[in-house]
């Protein structure tokens, strides 16, 4: 049996007779008797009783109505899923990232997918690098973001990773002086209570370096895991800090223009984290990941043009 043949035979039923299935179809009458009688033949038993040069359905012809309607139904629905996939109507998305992107900017990027397009069904966690690492190679993620400093293995064969680099800036309290310069440098900050991410971290490392480098004093006086929470330190009028544009621009979206207690100043000499886009290495992604990947890359572009 194949779909030519099922279709022919259900119009048939359908229909009542060969020549109104044929026009319903936009087939010639031989061709959908051929159909039936070719379906009749790999089936071994007979569908119609001929009387009259008309076909009259045998009992066992209802019992195959009833598959092939089914089967034909379920045809129609895959072709109109994968139509609605293709145009992004439908369709599901699983992203797993660090936690600076996903407090904010994933958010923000997947609403522009979603928005009037009631089908399409997102999963967004929260987890270290290493973790989104490691459920990317699973292939049951579509999407990471993770900070590739950290330490773990990135020869997987089972993750593909695609390079971002971001270049710090220098967190500062609104009101401090030094918000009125358009670059800040160590010198600046000589002896100033410092937030950073953990002393392993490549940012604090480089940032201890830039220090030694210019003979300034660098005085770390809270630590954090991640960058977001450290900001907290520099709202508070606390400290200072280095961090990444993208997690400068996950503050910004997340206060609001109104709110913002923190002003965010070029940092010299350069300070950059390299963030990954990784994705399962052994199964392609959807059209969905794929329009959410592009919209990722135009936003990592777009923030490092602001900053």
């Amino acid at each position: 049996m194949n779909i030519a043949q099922l279709s022919a035979f259900r119009e048939v039923m359908l229909a009542g007779s060969v020549s109104q299935a044929a026009r319903n179809l936009g087939r010639t009458q031989p061709a959908i008797s051929t159909a039936i009688a070719t379906l009749e033949s790999e089936l071994g038993m007979q569908l119609f009783e001929r009387r009259a040069r008309r076909l009259h359905p045998v009992p066992e012809a209802h019992y195959l109505l009833a598959e092939a309607t089914g089967i034909l139904g379920r045809l129609d629905s895959a072709r109109q899923n994968l139509r609605n996939l293709k145009s992004l109507d439908s369709g599901e998305l699983r992203i797993v990232s660090m936690p600076g992107p996903s407090v904010f900017l994933v958010p923000r990027l997947v609403s522009r997918l979603t928005r009037g397009r009631d089908d399409i069904r997102v999963t967004i966690i929260t987890r270290s690098s290493p973790q989104v690492h490691q459920l990317i190679s699973t292939q049951s993620y579509d999407f990471g973001i993770a900070d590739m400093s950290a330490d773990f293995d990135r020869s997987s064969q089972l993750v593909a990773s695609h390079p971002t680099t971001s270049r710090c800036v220098c967190a500062l309290p609104a009101d401090d002086p030094l918000a009125a310069k358009e670059v800040v440098t160590p010198g600046d900050l000589d002896g100033r209570a410092m937030a950073m991410l953990h002393e392993n971290h490549a940012t604090h490392r480089d940032t201890r370096g830039a220090f030694e480098a210019a003979g300034a004093a660098f005085d770390v006086r809270y630590e954090t895991q991640y960058f977001i929470p450290l900001l907290n330190f520099v709202e508070l009028g606390l400290a200072c800090a280095v961090v990444d544009t993208m997690s400068a621009e996950s503050y910004r979206g997340y206060r609001g223009i109104e709110a913002q207690e923190i002003v965010f100043r070029r940092f010299e000499p350069a300070i950059t984290v390299e963030f990954h886009v990784l994705t399962p290495a052994h199964r392609p992604p959807s059209a969905l990941a794929s329009a959410f990947a592009a919209l990722w890359q135009e936003e990592v572009r777009r923030i490092a043009a602001r900053f």
